[in-house]
C-alpha cells in the first residue's frame, strides 16, 4: 500500500534484507511515475510542477530482494529555500538510503546535472534515470546514454517512465550497486582551484564540531555557500571556534561562486561528451504554440475557454446521464425496495429507502460529473498545459500580492480544496502561502460543482448552464477580493518574482490518465460507502425519531430553530440543515435533500420532488451559499496542519459563513425589490 512516507513506521525500522531507494529528482521529470511502475500504486501524476508535496513509501521486489522506494518531492536544489528542499536533503542526511535514483529529463539535462552535482556532495549511491529521451529527440537533442554513463562514472539508465520502459531495469542497476561495497567512484565536481586551500582549512576547523550523521566536507560547502540553517545549526556547536570560521567566510564571501563555478565547469564537461544540441535559433513546437498560449491576451481567452468547454461538457454529456442513473438507480430501486419489504418493519423500510438508496443512490448519480471533470483535468495536466495557465495568470494574481505559483494549488482546488491547500506549500513566502491557504476554500471543488450541477438544471432548466458560470464566477470574484484585502493587510503591497518551469508540451498518456481517473473513481465510491452511507442513515435516523415525522425530529427540531435565518434567504429549515451537513462533505448536501424531501418515499427523484418547492430567486441564493459555504471538515483539518494556527482555521470558517450567508440574503432580498419571484 502506497502511503505518506512519514506515516509509515517501516521506514525507519526495515528487516536487515530491505533495501531503500529514494526517488529523487526535479518536478516534472517523471518520477511519480517511476514509482507508481516500481510499487503498483497509483500516485495522482501530472505534468506541471509541484504536485508530490511529501514523501510516499512503496514496496517490490528485485533480484530476489525486497526493495523499498520512496517517492521525494521534486527538488531543484538541496538548498534550504523551500520546504521541499528541506525535506529531501534532511531525508537523505538523516535516512540515509541504500541508493538514490535520480530521475531527470533529458529536454533539460544540464538543468537537472546541477542537482546531480549536489547529490554527489553527500554520501550516498547514486544511479542516474534518463527519462522522455524520446521527447527530447523530437526537439534535436540526441543524447548517448553509454556516453554520459562513462562521462559520469556511475549508472545511466534510459528511461520512458510513460510507457513503463527501463523501470526494472532501474530498480536493478540500484540494486546491484547497493550490493557493491567497494568500486563506487563517480566522477565528482570540485571546487574551483583557488578555493580548494579554503574548503580544506573550514573543514579542519570544523571536524571535530560537526555532529552525525551529517558529513563534515558538505557541512564546509554548504558554510560556504552561506546556507542558513546549516550556519545557524552549527555556530552555536563551535563555540569559541566560531569567531575564526566566520572569518573565514567572510573574507571569501564570494566562494559561493567558486562552488558554481566548479559544478558548472563538471557540467559542460558532461555535456560536450554526450549530448547534440538542436541548432541555435531553432524554433521547436513548445516554443511555437507557447506564443499562443502564454500570451498576456489570447493566453487569458485560451483559459476561459477551457474553463467553459469543461462545464458545457458537464451539462451536455453528464447531466443526461445523471438523469438517467437518477431514474434507473434511485427511482426504480426505490420501487424495488419497497415492493419487497411490504411486510417488513416500517423503520426497515424507512432505512433502506429513504436512507441507503435516496442517500447513497443519489450521490452516485454524481459520477459522470466527476468522470467528465477529472478526465479533462488529467489531459490538461498531462499535456503540459496547467504551468502555462499559471504563467498567463501570473499577473492577475499580483492584484492578491500573489504571483502564478499560487494559481497552480488555487486551479488544483477544483479537483479538491484538500491537496490544494497542502499544494501551497512550494510558496517561498510565509505570508503569499498563507493567503493561498485562506482563499483556497472559495475554489469551487468537485464536489460542490458535482452539487451545483445537480441542482441548478432541476431549479433553472435551459438556463442552467448560464447560471453555473455565474455562481463560478460570483465565487472567483469573491476569492479575488478577499485575497486583495488580505494582501493589503499582510504583504503591505509587496510583490514576489514569479520564476517556474515550463515543461514541453507532450501528448496525453492514455494510460497515465486512465490510471488517474480510476484510482479517483475509487476512491469516490469507497467514500460513498462509507463516509456517505453513514451520514446518510445517520440522517435518515435524526430525520424520523422521535416522533417518526420529519417535522418532530431531532432534525426538524434544529432546523426549525434556524429557520427565522433561512426565511431572509427564502430557505426552509431541510435546506439549512443540508448546508450542515456539507460541512462533513460538501457531497452531502444531495443525500440530505434527498433524505428530506422524502425521495424514496414518494417514488421519484429529486428533480421531481425539489423542482415545485423553490422559487428561483430562493434557489439561486441556495446555490450562492453552497458555492461560498465554509470548508469541508477535511480541508479545515488540513488548514490546521497547513497553518499550524487554531487562529486562522477558525478564521477561515468564520470569514466564509459571513460571506455566504450575506451573500444568500443579498442575492434573496435584491430579487425582492427588482420583483423577480
Amino acid at each position: 500500500m502506497t502511503q505518506p512516507a512519514s506515516a509509515v513506521p517501516g521506514i525507519q525500522e526495515l528487516p536487515e534484507s530491505t533495501l531503500t531507494v529514494a526517488l529523487v529528482g526535479q518536478p516534472n521529470v517523471g518520477k511519480s511515475s517511476v514509482f507508481n511502475d516500481l510499487t503498483g500504486k497509483a500516485q495522482y501524476v501530472s505534468n506541471w510542477p509541484g504536485k508530490t508535496s511529501e514523501p510516499m513509501a512503496g514496496s517490490c521486489d528485485a533480484q530476489g530482494r525486497s526493495v523499498q522506494v520512496i517517492d521525494l518531492p521534486g527538488t531543484y536544489s538541496l538548498s534550504a529555500n523551500s520546504a521541499e528542499e528541506r525535506l529531501v536533503r534532511d531525508y537523505l542526511i538523516h535516512q540515509r538510503p541504500d541508493v538514490v535514483a535520480l530521475i531527470v529529463s533529458a529536454t533539460a539535462l544540464e538543468r537537472n546535472l546541477y542537482l546531480l552535482a549536489e547529490l554527489l556532495a553527500l554520501p550516498v549511491k547514486v544511479v542516474l534515470g534518463l527519462n522522455m529521451l524520446d521527447v527530447a529527440a523530437q526537439q534535436g537533442i540526441i543524447i548517448e546514454p553509454h556516453v554520459l554513463e562513462a562521462a559520469l562514472g556511475l549508472a545511466v539508465v534510459p528511461l520512458n517512465a510513460a510507457k513503463s520502459q527501463g523501470v526494472e531495469e532501474l530498480i536493478q542497476a540500484a540494486v546491484c550497486l547497493a550490493a557493491q561495497p567497494y568500486g563506487y567512484t563517480p566522477n565528482r565536481p570540485e571546487i574551483r582551484a583557488d578555493h580548494h586551500s579554503v574548503l580544506e582549512e573550514l573543514q579542519r576547523l570544523i571536524a571535530a564540531y560537526v555532529p552525525a550523521p551529517y558529513p563534515v566536507d558538505w557541512i564546509a560547502l554548504k558554510l560556504l555557500e552561506g546556507d542558513r540553517q546549516i550556519t545557524e545549526m552549527l555556530q552555536p556547536l563551535l563555540g569559541e571556534q566560531w569567531p575564526a570560521v566566520h572569518a573565514i567566510l567572510m573574507e571569501h564571501e564570494d566562494a559561493i561562486l567558486a562552488i558554481a563555478g566548479g559544478r558548472y565547469e563538471w557540467i559542460g564537461r558532461m555535456m560536450r561528451a554526450a549530448i547534440t544540441q538542436p541548432r541555435a535559433g531553432q524554433l521547436t513546437v513548445t516554443d511555437r504554440i507557447d506564443r499562443v498560449a502564454t500570451h498576456p491576451l489570447w493566453g487569458i481567452l485560451i483559459l476561459v475557454g477551457i474553463l467553459g468547454l469543461l462545464f458545457w461538457l458537464t451539462y451536455a454529456l453528464g447531466t443526461p446521464l445523471q438523469t438517467w442513473l437518477d431514474v434507473h438507480l434511485v427511482q426504480a430501486g426505490s420501487v424495488w425496495a419497497q415492493a419487497q419489504l411490504q411486510a417488513a418493519p416500517p423503520w426497515l423500510t424507512g432505512l433502506l429507502v429513504n436512507g441507503i438508496i435516496a442517500g447513497v443512490g443519489t450521490v452516485l448519480t454524481l459520477l459522470p460529473v466527476l468522470l467528465i471533470f477529472f478526465s479533462v483535468l488529467g489531459i490538461l495536466e498531462d499535456l503540459g498545459y496547467m504551468a502555462r495557465a499559471a504563467y498567463v495568470m501570473d499577473r492577475f494574481m499580483h492584484l492578491m500580492g500573489l504571483h502564478g505559483k499560487s494559481f497552480l494549488p488555487l486551479f488544483l482546488g477544483f479537483g479538491c480544496n484538500v491537496p490544494a491547500v497542502m499544494g501551497a506549500r512550494s510558496i517561498e513566502s510565509p505570508k503569499a502561502r498563507l493567503i493561498t491557504i485562506l482563499v483556497t476554500p472559495l475554489v469551487p471543488c468537485t464536489a460542490r460543482l458535482a452539487v451545483l450541477a445537480t441542482l441548478a438544471p432541476i431549479f433553472f432548466g435551459a438556463q442552467a448552464l448560464w447560471v453555473t458560470w455565474g455562481l463560478v464566477a460570483l465565487n472567483l470574484i469573491v476569492l479575488t477580493g478577499i485575497g486583495i484585502i488580505l494582501h493589503e493587510g499582510f504583504l503591505g503591497g509587496e510583490h514576489k518574482a514569479f520564476i517556474m518551469e515550463l515543461p514541453l508540451y507532450q501528448l496525453p498518456n492514455l494510460r497515465s490518465i486512465g490510471v488517474s481517473l480510476w484510482q479517483r473513481l475509487v476512491d469516490f465510491m469507497k467514500m460513498a460507502g462509507t463516509v456517505i452511507l453513514v451520514v446518510s442513515v445517520l440522517l435518515w435516523a435524526l430525520s424520523t425519531f422521535p416522533g417518526g415525522t420529519i417535522q418532530t425530529s431531532f432534525l426538524g427540531l434544529v432546523g426549525q430553530k434556524l429557520e427565522p435565518l433561512g426565511r431572509i434567504m427564502g430557505l426552509d429549515w431541510q435546506m439549512l440543515v443540508a448546508l450542515m451537513t456539507s460541512f462533513v462533505r460538501k457531497e452531502n448536501t444531495i443525500p440530505t435533500l434527498a433524505v428530506l424531501y422524502g425521495v424514496g418515499t414518494q417514488g421519484a427523484g429529486l428533480g421531481e420532488v425539489l423542482g415545485s418547492r423553490r422559487t428561483q430567486p430562493a434557489a439561486l441564493a441556495f446555490l450562492a451559499v453552497q458555492m461560498l459555504f465554509i470548508p469541508c471538515l477535511a480541508t479545515l483539518a488540513t488548514i490546521r496542519q497547513e497553518t499550524r494556527s487554531w487562529r486562522w482555521t477558525v478564521l477561515s470558517v468564520g470569514l466564509l459563513l459571513a460571506v455566504s450567508l450575506a451573500m444568500g440574503i443579498a442575492i434573496y432580498q435584491g430579487a425582492a425589490l427588482v420583483g423577480w419571484k
